[in-house]
């Protein structure tokens, strides 16, 4: 069904918006939280929510695209639980996505005080606008959506030590492009 008629659906407020949003997307939103939360019901749950949010949005939100919208909204709701599970002690594969970046970019604090979120948000986005189309693919697929350096090589056709050393390569010179762009490092 097309996105159109799906959030037509959600302005009906019909329940069958439900439905053919996860026969759409269900595949795409239940893998992402399980790349995050590498726990099934979590998973489960995590989307679940996402759609209860979709529902409870969608109006006065028309979304376009729908599925980026809804991948936002999964993706929050399962870091959320990623960090509350991590805050338990319970660590989680995600978090080694998250360590390889994390010296890239600054404490939160530091870069608020620096300049609004919105600022850095086009910053980024230039910076993957320097990249070749298959980095921007790899970059986005492990720090986005969290997939292992193995499923981008299976999806890339590259060998997992090829994906790696390009993440390695990627993450030097987002470092680089953030310094110069003046944002504390």
């Amino acid at each position: 069904m097309e996105d159109e008629k799906i959030i037509a659906l959600f302005f009906g407020r019909s329940e069958d918006a439900i439905r053919e949003l996860d026969h759409k997307y269900g595949e795409i939103c239940h893998n992402l939280s399980f790349h995050i939360l590498s726990n099934h019901q979590d998973a489960e749950e995590c989307v679940n929510d996402a759609y209860l949010g979709a529902w409870n949005t969608i109006p006065p939100a028309r979304p376009d695209p729908l599925l980026s919208y809804l991948i936002k909204i999964v993706r929050n709701i399962s870091l959320n639980v990623y960090w509350k599970n991590k805050a338990a002690k319970r660590n989680r594969d995600y978090t080694v996505a998250m360590e390889e970046i994390e010296d890239c970019l600054a404490d939160r604090k530091t870069v608020e005080n620096q300049m609004e979120a919105s600022e850095l948000a086009v910053i980024l986005e230039n910076f993957l606008d320097t990249l070749t189309a298959e980095n921007r693919f790899i970059f986005m697929r492990r720090y986005w959506f969290a997939d292992s350096c193995g499923e981008i090589a299976r999806q890339t056709g590259f060998s997992e030590k090829n994906v790696s050393v390009r993440l390695t390569r990627i993450r030097k010179k987002l470092k680089q492009y953030l310094k110069d762009k003046g944002v504390l490092v």
